[in-house]
């Protein structure tokens, strides 16, 4: 079982930046490959960014490639969304998820476990 919690949200100019956190619970956060989700208002809830956690190899979004990174601290149990560059169509509901696959997917079913959700507001 895992308890995911996210921080880091806010609002922000266009152009400018923020990292988003997710602090894991358990001890073996190390095992799950972890997730970036995100929902705007009238919108489904669409993948951003994850990350394997054994390789380390990440993938992303057409979307945000470039602009956003995801990385990881096994130590603290803890993965981060540093986000650049950000356009007024980032702004949503940004979410961490965590699946025991050893294996980089992007579906909303292939995680199991999901934290509340950080809002980000870029204003244009």
């Amino acid at each position: 079982q895992v308890q995911l919690v996210e921080s880091g949200g806010g609002l922000v100019q266009a152009g400018g930046s923020l990292r988003l956190s997710c602090v894991a619970s358990g001890r073996t956060f190390s095992r799950y490959t972890m997730a970036w989700f995100r929902q705007a208002p009238g919108k489904e809830r669409e993948f951003v960014a994850t990350i394997n956690w054994s390789s380390g190899s990440t993938y992303y979004a057409d979307s945000v490639k470039g602009r956003f990174t995801i990385s990881r601290v096994n130590a603290k149990n803890t993965v981060y969304l540093q986000m650049n560059s950000l356009k007024p169509e980032d702004t949503a509901v940004y979410y961490c998820a965590a699946t025991l696959l050893n294996i980089l997917v992007a579906g909303l079913n292939d995680y199991n476990y999901w934290g509340q959700g950080t809002q980000v507001t870029v204003s244009s």
